[in-house]
């Protein structure tokens, strides 16, 4: 699709937010949204910055990025239509349809974006897995008829990797080095993205999630990972899939039933990855875990 197109398409999704506003500078895209739907601002909204002073990703880890190079955004959900178990998947194809977006705006084969669990998107190569994009999800009033989510999202687009701070340089990368230097135009990208969010979010409203997709863009399944817990501890355990009901990681334990537990995200400070396994006849990662088809 070309540029003009996938514009000129997705402008006739602003319609479909209640609320939709580009920003040049604010603190977070998320306390903004967050800020709209306590006076009353029905769903989907829409926040977009060129720059955040004072993002932040899980856990209060900072997300800042140079205007210019990241697209930010934020939108507001009152997700009744979702069980509070199944909130997890607002995020989820939030990521979905930025990964699908990115691939297209960037000239990416199809599936080299990745997810890590829970959502982060990920660039895996030779060179190791590294970071693309960053979703924050915070709720309130979960399981009341007053609940309502915010999920934001970072996208490096147009930061070159001499620019990257020293400290991350070897954990992140953005589209344009992903794309061996093409420019990446973040309104475009916005645009793209809008374009697949719509249709994820009504299939959810209908009770339908995209379960295989989310599954297969997992880079966690098949993976030795080091699971880091809130109270300080960590465990090193294989992790063998996703589980398209709860959201959660599934990794071995020979004391569970079945030989897996589940590690559902509130229970997970952090995820650090091992090297992929590989299946010996066709160089695949390892895949497997539960699936559901709705």
């Amino acid at each position: 699709m070309t540029t003009e197109r996938v514009a000129a398409a997705a402008s006739t999704r602003i319609a479909f937010f209640s609320r939709y506003e580009r920003l040049r500078s604010v603190t977070s895209t998320n306390d903004i949204v967050r800020g709209w739907m306590a006076e009353g601002t029905p769903e989907v909204c829409l926040a977009v910055a060129d720059e955040q002073t004072a993002g932040r990703g899980r856990l209060g880890r900072a997300w800042i990025a140079p205007s210019g190079a990241a697209l930010m955004l934020s939108l507001g959900f009152l997700p009744r239509y979702l069980p509070p178990d199944r909130l997890w998947r607002l995020p989820a194809v939030v990521a979905l349809a930025m990964a699908d977006a990115a691939e297209e705006v960037a000239g990416l084969p199809i599936g080299m974006l990745r997810l890590k669990w829970p959502n982060d998107i990920v660039v895996a190569a030779d060179e190791g897995v590294r970071k693309l994009a960053g979703v924050l999800s915070e709720a309130e009033g979960t399981g009341t008829a007053a609940v309502q989510a915010v999920v934001g999202i970072g996208v490096n687009t147009d930061w070159r990797s001499e620019d990257f701070p020293p400290e991350l340089a070897g954990s992140m990368t953005s589209l344009r080095e992903a794309s061996r230097g093409r420019p990446i135009d973040s309104d475009l990208l916005l645009a793209a993205f809008l374009l697949r969010l719509e249709p994820r979010v009504l299939a959810l409203r209908d009770g339908h999630f995209d379960v295989a997709g989310w599954h297969d863009r997992q880079v966690t399944t098949g993976r030795m990972v080091r699971i880091e817990m809130p109270d300080g501890s960590a465990q090193e355990v294989r992790a063998v899939g996703v589980d398209g009901a709860s959201g959660a990681l599934l990794v071995e334990d020979a004391a569970a039933p079945g030989g897996e537990r589940e590690l559902l995200v509130g229970e997970v400070a952090h995820v650090r990855l091992g090297p992929a396994e590989r299946d010996a006849t066709r160089g695949a990662p390892v895949s497997g875990g539960r699936g559901v088809t709705s």
